[in-house]
């Protein structure tokens, strides 16, 4: 569990918080294996045990005053009692995770009858578009095959297909099977029939260990219904045109039904893989995409503000039948048309899942990201829980979660990877702050409740009983992460303190939601106008101006580059990049909603540094392909040529450029061999990776270098018009400037 706060040492009170202009809150990982500074938890197990105070429910932790029979909370000072067996317990301290570490991983009883625990096995199903081409369905069987190879033997698997109808695949028989339900064509209609009467669940999953030959025979089977189904043929009444059509609502919804009935008996959860290669068009859950032809036409209307709420609440809905089903979501579409992500996204995020967009099929990573999302570890069942000192709430949550609907500060993840980031601020509770005089530091106390499937092998002898061999089991976990912060006794302290990362993840939040609620021009506004209250604010801190009383006439020069200060001087360039982003960019730009909404997802589920990569990327140069030249360039032309090497490499996070000089040493082999020290750098950073980044390589002066020339942003005007007269950022900081000047005044 990493967490990572925006200032190390917190604001005294709410007139300073105020005064500094910087946001307070943090970023946790909850189910990263180690913490920020890569020590890992201590493992132990009786979690039900753990005493909890009996005022504000906070755990025991290692900050806590023991007495023999008593111990004081040090979350709230609440003095609490110990029972008898907890006596016991902490007469070994040595023998308990909570009194060796804030950091602990406690195993929790199970819940439920031993064979239930055991049965529980991973289950996955895919569900592919066949109003699509065959190239989208020779991408989907790659991807599908590289999940075959990924998944446990144990797993069971179902295959299923939608279009103008739903097909259930049955691959336990000597050959595969499909039986076909017709999808009404009207929003309002339902299935003619129950799923479970086309073909019973445990028929259509089919464990891998036995199936896989058969299931990779059905994919071959795959076709889209655009080759063999244009004519209304064996009687049936449909109008040809509409033989296309794209389920996709009525299809999620009748799979989640289906899976939902074995929910907690035959799975603990269920992975639902979605290939779409457009909008859904036919049945419920059909999408009207006019909408973009004619805001791209424009009647007047910000077009970046109305193609960013959802058209429809379908998914929205469905996303919470999913959830009470334990179907967790992943949607692939793999489209350059307007298929409204907008709309689409609540089913994956709201379940747990993910949403990923793919522009074209011919370099798409789809097959590589399904391999790679299947093999790293996974929890489900999750509740997150944040809890500080009195003195101090959290303000705002951020993040891929369901918040509780019950409990304030209780959020539901439905499926966590070693990744998935979410982001809280907060608030004073009153404007007394943290006492100067107090030993109590202010506390934050992080609880994360998990479901984890542990694979035979890695049961300890004890757990095996010969009845379970080869058996998957459930385990419930606690971890706890108690953390103590100081507290800055003025301003400059507080600066210093200042991680610009987790700054940046907490300002990509607020404009997220300010985008979607306002529109992007209110998001970028919010941004430029936070900059300069920070940059008045510090000039104010450190009186760097001064106006004299009473006239408007002023001393001194404004600093736009924090330049007493290091820790803010990364600042403006971040804000400057945000606001080159697609994130924030003009629709008129050229920037595709349905990339905007791919992004926002993105970069609202990262950690901060690799938020950072994606938003500024990292410029290194290489004086050779084994000696590595500067470690950090500014994304200009200016640093290019000044630095005079003769390899550039540029990770973007989704992109990963290797660029050669046009005047590097024409010996110099292109691309690096894999036994290099730039390779070895690369294949390191794509392993690390939540997705896989696209890897291109370019020789300037002889192949189109546009793509790399790109991301030399600082060259380039912020409003976007990409005129490199314009001297980008240094007119933007010309710009704070007179703006803090205004401001000021």
């Amino acid at each position: 569990m990493a967490v990572r706060a925006t200032v190390s040492r917190f604001p005294a009170d709410s007139d300073a918080q105020e005064a500094s202009g910087i946001p307070w809150g943090l970023t946790v990982t909850p189910f990263a294996a180690k913490d920020e500074n890569g020590q890992a938890p201590v493992y132990g197990s009786d979690g039900n045990l753990l005493p909890r105070c009996e005022n504000c429910y906070a755990y025991f932790n290692t900050y806590c005053e023991l007495d023999q029979w008593v111990w004081n909370c040090s979350l709230c000072g609440t003095l609490n009692g110990l029972s008898s067996q907890a006596i016991a317990r902490y007469s070994r301290p040595q023998s308990c995770a909570e009194m060796m570490s804030s950091f602990i991983d406690l195993e929790l009883p199970s819940e439920g009858s031993e064979e239930e625990i055991l049965h529980a096995r991973p289950v996955y199903v895919a569900a592919v578009d066949l109003s699509s081409s065959e190239e989208f369905l020779e991408l989907t069987k790659s991807a599908l095959q590289a999940a075959l190879e990924a998944l446990a033997p144990e797993s069971l698997f179902g295959l299923a297909t939608f279009s103008h109808k739903l097909g259930l695949y049955d691959v336990q028989g000597p050959i595969p099977v499909v039986k076909n339900v017709f999808i009404p064509q009207d929003a309002e209609g339902t299935l003619p029939i129950e799923l479970e009467d086309v073909m019973p669940l445990l028929q259509f999953l089919a464990p891998v260990k036995t199936c896989k030959d058969r299931i990779t025979s059905a994919l071959e089977t795959l076709k889209p219904t655009t080759s063999w189904e244009r004519t209304p043929g064996t009687g049936q009444e449909l109008d040809g045109v509409l033989m296309g059509g794209r389920g996709f609502g009525a299809a999620m919804e009748a799979l989640c039904n289906y899976l939902g009935s074995e929910y907690g008996n035959t799975f603990a959860l269920a992975r639902v893989f979605a290939f779409l290669s457009g909008p859904p068009d036919h049945g419920p859950g059909q999408l009207d995409t006019r909408r973009y032809g004619e805001q791209y036409a424009s009647k007047g209307e910000d077009a970046d503000r109305a193609l960013l709420p959802e058209q429809t609440p379908f998914y929205k809905d469905l996303a919470a039948v999913a959830v009470q089903a334990g179907v967790c979501v992943d949607i692939f579409a793999v489209t350059n048309e307007y298929t409204d992500l907008a709309s689409l996204k609540f089913l994956s995020i709201e379940s747990g899942g993910s949403l990923f967009l793919y522009s074209n099929t011919d370099d798409s990573t789809l097959p590589q990201d399904m391999y790679r999302m299947l093999s790293r570890p996974y929890a489900f069942n999750c509740v997150l829980r944040l809890r500080t000192s009195t003195e101090f709430k959290p303000g705002h949550s951020y993040g891929h979660f369901f918040p509780d609907p019950q409990y304030e500060n209780v959020q539901h993840i439905i499926c966590c990877d070693s990744y998935a980031t979410y982001a809280y601020d907060f608030d004073f509770v009153n404007d007394v702050g943290f006492s100067r005089h107090a030993s109590e530091q202010p506390m934050v106390q992080i609880a994360f409740q998990y479901t984890v499937v542990v694979p035979p092998e890695e049961l300890s002898g004890s757990e095996l009983v010969s009845s379970s061999r080869g058996k998957h089991s459930i385990k419930r976990r606690l971890r706890i992460r108690t953390l103590q912060y100081g507290t800055a006794r003025n301003l400059n302290e507080l600066y210093d303190g200042v991680d610009p990362e987790v700054v940046l993840s907490l300002l990509v939040h607020k404009v997220i939601l300010a985008s979607l609620e306002e529109g992007v021009r209110e998001g970028r506004m919010l941004l430029h106008d936070w900059l300069v209250i920070l940059t008045a604010q510090y000039n104010e801190a450190f009186k760097l101006i001064q106006y004299k009383n009473g006239s408007s006439s002023m001393t001194g020069q404004v600093d736009v580059t924090f330049s007493q200060c290091p820790q803010l001087q990364l600042l403006p360039r971040l804000v400057f990049a945000l606001l080159r982003n697609p994130l924030l960019r003009f629709h008129e730009e050229g920037v595709h909603p349905d990339y905007r909404i791919y992004v926002q997802c993105l970069f609202s589920a990262l950690e901060p540094s690799s938020l950072h990569r994606a938003i500024y990327p990292v410029l290194t140069s290489y004086s050779t392909l084994d000696k590595q030249a500067y470690p950090r360039h500014s994304l200009s032309r200016a640093a290019l040529l000044t630095s005079g090497s003769p390899i550039f490499f540029l990770d973007a996070f989704t992109t990963l450029i290797v660029f050669y000089s046009s005047t590097a040493d024409p010996s110099l082999p292109f691309p690096p061999p894999q036994d290099c020290l730039l390779r070895s750098a690369i294949n390191k950073l794509k392993q690390e990776r939540c997705i896989t980044p696209k890897l291109v390589f370019i020789r300037g002066g002889q192949d189109d270098a546009t793509a790399f020339e790109n991301y030399l942003i600082e060259e380039q005007d912020v409003d976007g018009t990409g005129l490199t007269s314009a001297m980008g950022f240094v007119s933007f900081l010309e710009d704070i400037t007179q703006s803090v000047l205004e401001y000021m005044k």
